[in-house]
């Protein structure tokens, strides 16, 4: 078990802190939830019900899909473009699938190579693009339902006001609705933006993603 705990201490580190920081959004969204029902002299609900609630749903999937989003653009974009100086890059004159010797496929496959990178065809070609395949799947999902779980949430408030609901197609052309998805998008466009530009010139001793602390401005895809 502690062998099992150390070779997996990031993965479940990550894990504990966002069951932390789910369970405590969720206790901060039921707060506020009942806060604005006194407000407007309706009814609180229960902690378990407001788990229920489009409120909540729509919250938690609005980041997830912006943060699947990001992870599969720069999956992609990783292949074709790169940052000279950054260690998130590959080297310049390296763009591109890279030839199946590089990539250690078919008949370059080693023996404890992945029994689909040792085949050629579909399966293949499954495999190798199946990380931004699973990203970009989690990405729609997320999105979709945070569309379904927005629209139920911004029906609420209008029949709350006295409006009347909309469709789901409505919807999707709110301003309302491209605020909330575009505010969560550009902070994440920023955020890697900015980790791949800042890794050229400063440090973290020790992290694989920094360079080595020696390594010169001009080292790209270099790794500490």
């Amino acid at each position: 078990m502690r062998r099992f705990l150390r070779e997996n201490s990031l993965s479940i580190a990550f894990g504990v802190l966002f069951l932390a920081a789910l369970g405590g959004q969720s206790v901060a969204g039921h707060a506020k939830f009942n806060d604005e029902a006194l407000a407007h002299h309706e009814h609180t609900i229960s902690y378990t019900h407001y788990l229920l609630t489009s409120s909540f749903g729509n919250a938690v999937m609005e980041n997830w899909q912006s943060e699947f989003l990001q992870f599969t653009l720069y999956i992609l974009l990783t292949v074709w473009l790169i940052q000279r100086g950054s260690p998130e890059s590959k080297e310049p004159g390296k763009e591109g699938g890279e030839s199946d010797e590089d990539q250690k496929v078919g008949r370059h496959a080693g023996a404890d190579s992945p029994r689909w990178a040792r085949v050629n065809g579909l399966r293949r070609k499954l495999y190798e693009n199946s990380l931004v395949t699973l990203m970009a799947a989690i990405w729609l999902g997320s999105w979709f339902v945070q569309s379904v779980t927005g629209w139920s949430d911004y029906n609420s408030d209008q029949l709350v006001h006295g409006e009347h609901a909309v469709n789901y197609w409505h919807f999707l052309g709110t301003a309302d609705f491209w605020e909330a998805t575009l505010q969560n998008w550009q902070s994440e466009f920023l955020a890697v933006g900015s980790m791949a530009v800042f890794s050229i010139y400063l440090r973290q001793r020790g992290s694989p993603e920094s360079k080595p602390v020696g390594a010169p401005h001009s080292a790209t895809g270099v790794e500490g």
